[in-house]
């Protein structure tokens, strides 16, 4: 390895900034004593205030928060009517949360691959339409927002319903209109490594439509009406107000995270445009990315993510198997090259710290050390 010139010839760069976040909380210790002496532990006043802060934040008229981003998508698409041997198409390059809620439905993920923003590629989603397909999950990867007015425009003319995965873009916009918003529905996650995050686990259903909220707020708490009746069956997925309170806390901070992000992207896109070995991702000028992950394409990326771990930086693989490819999803009938983008994606990215936490110093010492990988394997 070429020594870097560090102080001590090398730097540790984390990538979850949690113990930073969190350095200081006593005013998350206040508001929970308060909780404690309530008693209000179950959809109580935190999580009704933490829900009308997040639908402002959004500009949106519902928000219904659920045990998990997983259960976001799982009550929003359930709300819209998808059960037993519908169809719903999505992304082979997503994470498992978004068909695992889908499979949680009795209902079978179709995949399309996606283009180099990490969204789907909407010229290949009328050709994966079959007679059962009733929805398409779109997923908001890494930050950015796929363009949202064409696939309405695909939905619209197949009837069928949108409902977003927008848990890695809280705050990203295409052309100033937010992810999850486009949809009849869409899920958010506030998981400890999302935009926003709690101390476990935690997400919000989010709509305009009146009858999706309450179909929603029905199913997160066992189908009841009221302590007495219950209307449908549901499930027990409620935000728990002690998440509700870490989320108030951190929510007020959403402007500041998302720009720090974006200012920290903005300068290793600049850093690495003149390393020929890396291939910085489309950036489109009608979006605005909020950058939950940063990823470059790198040659050599497996001996990269080698030469960065040796250097003490943390970077990460987002993801070295394509779901698609994963064992539990068999039964689908997908064969390895069915997506050949999502396959090259899986063999050539490699994610960087990118958090509002992170030093320009932490910065420079990842940007030196990508460039003296590939000055090695050249001199």
């Amino acid at each position: 390895m070429t020594t870097i010139a560090y102080p001590n010839g090398r730097m540790h760069v984390r990538f979850s900034p949690l113990a930073q976040q969190f350095a200081e909380p006593d005013d998350i210790f206040a508001e929970l004593r308060e909780l404690v002496t309530s008693g209000d532990f179950t959809l109580g006043k935190p999580v009704q205030e933490f829900e009308q802060m997040f639908a402002d934040t959004l500009g949106v008229k519902y928000a219904i928060g659920v045990g998990s981003g997983t259960d976001a998508l799982k009550v929003g698409l359930k709300a819209v009517g998808i059960g037993l041997g519908d169809e719903v198409i999505t992304a082979a390059n997503t994470f498992w949360a978004t068909v695992g809620a889908i499979n949680e439905l009795g209902a079978r993920p179709v995949f399309v691959d996606c283009d180099d923003t990490f969204c789907l590629d909407i010229d290949k989603i009328e050709q994966a339409i079959g007679p059962n397909t009733r929805a398409i999950m779109p997923v908001h990867l890494t930050g950015d927002v796929m363009d949202m007015p064409r696939l309405m425009e695909v939905a619209d003319r197949h009837g069928l319903k949108v409902v977003e995965d927008a848990c890695q873009s809280l705050m990203g916009e295409w052309d100033g209109k937010r992810a999850g918003t486009f949809g009849v529905a869409a899920g958010f996650s506030i998981h400890p490594l999302k935009i926003i995050n709690v101390w476990g686990d935690g997400g919000l259903v989010v709509t305009d439509d009146p009858e999706i909220d309450r179909l929603c707020r029905l199913l997160r708490n066992h189908g009841l009406k009221n302590r007495d009746e219950m209307e449908i069956f549901g499930f027990n997925t409620r935000l728990d107000s002690v998440q509700a309170v870490v989320g108030k806390w951190i929510l007020r901070q959403i402007e500041d995270i998302v720009a720090k992000r974006a200012e920290n992207a903005a300068y290793y896109d600049a850093a690495l445009a003149d390393v020929p070995q890396v291939r910085i991702p489309t950036r489109n000028p009608r979006t605005t990315h909020v950058y939950l992950l940063y990823m470059i394409f790198a040659d050599d990326r497996d001996e990269l993510m080698r030469y960065c771990l040796d250097a003490g930086i943390e970077a990460k693989l987002h993801y070295p198997i394509p779901l698609y490819r994963q064992k539990a999803l068999r039964s689908l009938g997908y064969k390895n090259g069915d997506f050949p983008v999502t396959d090259r994606h899986a063999q050539e990215v490699i994610s960087f710290p990118v958090d509002q936490h992170l030093s320009r110093a932490e910065q420079d010492y990842v940007i030196d050390v990508v460039k003296a990988f590939y000055a090695d394997r050249t001199s």
